[in-house]
């Protein structure tokens, strides 16, 4: 028995255990990406590139495709993804999982503000004006036009297009992993004052947390979205460990 599986991916975890579970003779695997980011990694399963159409068209395609399980291994931000595919899992008597990337957690030292939005975030950082280093991805930062009075450093993977309207913005493209020791010098060498970023957890962008914590720098960290209650794990190996609870043939749902 060959066990039909997609994951919805974009993350590292994501691409790791589609590797993982690739190795298995009973499991055909495919990859689905959002297509957000113009060059992704090269992945090493099958890979679909772009949306489904909502979570009618996902439902669609898993009893098109005989999807044995689905696999949300998106990035902890993708709300929307993530309730489509819960949603699209129902309609179509499909099991779901998650992996869910276990959030940061302030220790001594951090001085965090945390804000339910990237529009909460806007308005933390007041009216005086300071330098603010924008890790937040290209799709978030159009919202830091209301707070022209800031210098931004803005950090993205793909360029930032259109810029910003505002008047002082430097543009840095880079991907991670980022070294502790790195942040702290792009801290240091543009003067920042304040961190912008998501709680997307994990270590491969924990390095400017700390390097915050070591300069004394304020982080003003945005809160993780609600996402649905579907079973979940929070590391590949755990959930790959769980694929045999969870995958059962087509048939016995009726697909």
């Amino acid at each position: 028995m060959t066990h039909r599986i997609l994951i919805l991916g974009g993350t590292t975890e994501a691409r790791q255990l589609a590797g993982k579970l690739a190795a298995r003779a009973d499991c055909s695997v495919t990859l689905s990406l959002a297509g957000r980011t113009e060059n992704p990694i090269a992945q090493n399963v099958p890979t679909r590139v772009g949306g489904f159409g909502g979570a009618g068209g996902l439902a669609a395609y898993l009893n098109d495709m005989r999807i044995d399980l689905l696999v949300d291994a998106t990035h902890p931000y993708a709300a929307r993804i993530s309730a489509n595919a819960a949603q699209a899992a129902r309609m179509a008597g499909a099991p779901i999982v998650a992996l869910r990337r276990p959030g940061w957690e302030p220790v001594e030292g951090d001085r965090w503000t945390e804000a339910d939005t990237v529009g909460e975030a806007v308005q933390a950082l007041g009216a005086v004006p300071r330098r603010v280093f924008l890790a937040l991805g290209r799709q978030e930062v159009a919202a830091f036009e209301a707070a022209p009075q800031h210098h931004y450093l803005i950090r993205s993977v793909d360029p930032v297009e259109p810029k910003l309207a505002v008047p002082d913005a430097d543009y840095l493209l880079s991907r991670g992993p980022f070294r502790q020791d790195d942040e702290r010098m792009l801290l240091e060498n543009h003067r920042i004052d304040v961190v912008v970023s998501k709680n997307s957890g994990g270590a491969a962008t924990y390095g400017k947390i700390a390097a915050a914590r070591a300069l004394g720098i304020e982080v003003v960290m945005v809160r993780r979205p609600d996402l649905p209650d579907v079973p979940s794990a929070e590391t590949v190996d755990e959930l790959a460990a769980m694929v045999d609870h969870f995958v059962e043939p087509a048939a016995e749902r009726g697909v």
